[in-house]
């Protein structure tokens, strides 16, 4: 607890910065830890999605279920992260407006990326059917389009383990957010 209060303390003038862009892409990163939960071996999901190249939603949260693999946990979280920028393509449609391409999103995984482009269903993944339908279908109708990228790049990871403090600060910029003190137009009166 006493870590946290001083975390806290000493973040306590940082906010998110939405820069003005001219990209109209979401592009999220999902990634997931696999058996991450000593207790009870399940796994987090993370992912952030970016709009003009701001975040603008982001989520960490545990699986409900044990993944028998680390490419099952990362397809989990790539399922999660296809919902979610469904609901904001939706909802930037009603608000009219315009993605200038389908969403991109970027996981770290090599078989999860695989099996999100192959159209051979595999028995192997039976057991998560429905996610493997779901995104699947929304792939081959490019809807979404699902990269690899190395992990190194994978902005998602700060939201599904603890990292190492380089790694969390190349994070964290990247993530839009800054010491507002810093930020010119601020009244210091």
């Amino acid at each position: 607890m006493k870590h946290l209060l001083q975390y806290l303390h000493q973040t306590s003038s940082f906010g998110l910065r939405i820069a003005k862009g001219h990209d109209h892409r979401l592009l999220a990163y999902s990634d997931s830890d696999w058996d991450g939960d000593p207790l009870d071996r399940t796994s987090t999901t993370g992912y952030v999605v970016y709009l003009c190249s701001s975040p603008i939603s982001w989520s960490s949260k545990k699986q409900r279920s044990v993944s028998r693999s680390s490419t099952e946990a990362e397809y989990r979280a790539v399922a999660a992260t296809v919902s979610e920028t469904n609901w904001l393509t939706s909802l930037l449609h009603e608000l009219r407006f315009r993605i200038s391409d389908i969403p991109w999103i970027f996981c770290d995984n090599v078989s999860t990326t695989y099996i999100c482009a192959n159209p051979v269903f595999h028995s192997r993944m039976k057991h998560i059917a429905i996610d493997f339908h779901f995104v699947r279908e929304q792939v081959q109708n490019k809807d979404i389009a699902v990269q690899h990228l190395h992990s190194a790049d994978q902005v998602a990871d700060m939201l599904t383990k603890p990292l190492p403090r380089v790694s969390f600060v190349k994070h964290f910029s990247k993530l839009g957010v800054v010491d507002i003190t810093n930020l010119r137009g601020r009244n210091n009166g």
